[in-house]
């Protein structure tokens, strides 16, 4: 059995605890949990997978429960997981491996953020240091909170590396409330983060997180202001998070029609066009500028891209939005073609039994 104590905090989490703790009960680790106020059956539902449970006044602070969480550990490996994350996969040995030849490594983990939009159910994937050893790192920001490296006077000395990737996927369904629900948990994120940017001063993920909850309110004039803000900044463009920013500074300006604007990302695409979530969108770009031809060349090019955010992206999405430009410009042929290739992908499928 890995060392390893998987830290979690809740608060009226009984529709996802349960699963969540099922799929970790298999692999014996030890589960911390750290609740700050549940009023309905949480506590009564984790008290069945762990006894490890206790309770932390909430001070509108994040990293303030998470580490008392890591306090409360009986091991130095941390996997930390919310309630609404769902283990899908594991690699015990290469974990092993990691902890064993890496340890002052953050581990990168793999998370399937499920949503919705339009209708659709979608994946969206993204790493996330969330394996690591208490020793080197603790949690910072009172929202979205990133593990940071201890300073060097509370940490055993040694140069640290980059993150690496660790060998564990889970599936957040956190998405998949009621509309209701996701938009008063927007606009709580937006008024803890405009409180933390008060304290902190300009800070282009701050930026980045204030998009992402305005996009969810279907804000987009606002989400655009604060990737302008972020962008305006000096960021490193190998950041997840950084090329997140400005695929989504596009969707933005293509949501306000604003679409000449938005063909100057054609000044960044040498730097960001290095997975398929931005090629998919310059030709997003380019159809909505009448300009299909290159709008084609990018979906192709999507299609051809193995590294990318949003699933199918590099595949049927892809494949989907050239068979509408072949069918609107009077190619059926080449359309029932590309539609063909999207599969299982019931929007293609329903324009093949159209076009007959």
């Amino acid at each position: 059995m890995l060392p390893i104590s998987v830290c979690m905090i809740s608060k009226n989490e009984e529709q996802h605890i349960e699963e969540c703790l099922k799929r970790l009960k298999p692999y014996h680790y030890e589960i911390v949990l750290v609740d700050t106020g549940s009023t309905d059956a949480t506590l009564e539902i984790a008290a069945k997978y762990t006894d490890q449970i206790f309770h932390f006044d909430w001070v509108n602070d994040f990293s303030a429960a998470r580490n008392y969480a890591l306090s409360k550990a009986g091991n130095d490996w941390i996997l930390s997981i919310d309630c609404d994350e769902y283990l899908e996969e594991i690699d015990e040995n290469a974990l092993r491996l990691f902890m064993e030849q890496q340890p002052k490594d953050a581990g990168r983990i793999l998370i399937r953020n499920r949503f919705t939009k339009d209708g659709r159910t979608s994946i969206e994937n993204v790493r996330v240091s969330r394996f690591f050893n208490r020793n080197y790192y603790c949690f910072q920001g009172a929202i979205h909170e990133q593990i940071e490296r201890k300073t060097a006077q509370t940490h055993m000395p040694g140069q640290f590396k980059a993150a690496s990737q660790v060998p564990i996927t889970v599936l957040h369904v956190g998405y998949d409330g009621s509309e209701e629900a996701m938009r008063a948990k927007a606009l709580r994120n937006i008024s803890l983060l405009e409180k933390e940017l008060e304290s902190t001063g300009p800070d282009p993920y701050l930026y980045y997180q204030l998009g992402q909850s305005c996009m969810k309110l279907a804000d987009y004039e606002k989400a655009y202001e604060w990737y302008d803000l972020g962008l305006s900044m000096d960021v490193d463009p190998t950041q997840d998070y950084v090329r997140t920013m400005v695929e989504s500074y596009g969707y933005c300006l293509l949501e306000l029609k604003r679409f000449e604007e938005a063909l100057q990302l054609e000044n960044v695409y040498e730097t960001f066009a290095v997975r398929a979530d931005f090629t998919f969108l310059m030709g997003l770009i380019y159809m909505n500028n009448g300009l299909f031809a290159e709008a084609v060349e990018e979906f192709k090019k999507s299609t051809s891209m193995s590294e990318y955010s949003v699933e199918g992206v590099n595949s049927y999405s892809a494949n989907y939005n050239i068979g509408v430009i072949y069918e609107c410009t009077g190619h059926t042929e080449e359309a029932k073609k590309y539609y063909k290739k999207c599969g299982e992908f019931e929007m293609a499928k329903k324009r093949l039994r159209e076009l007959g």
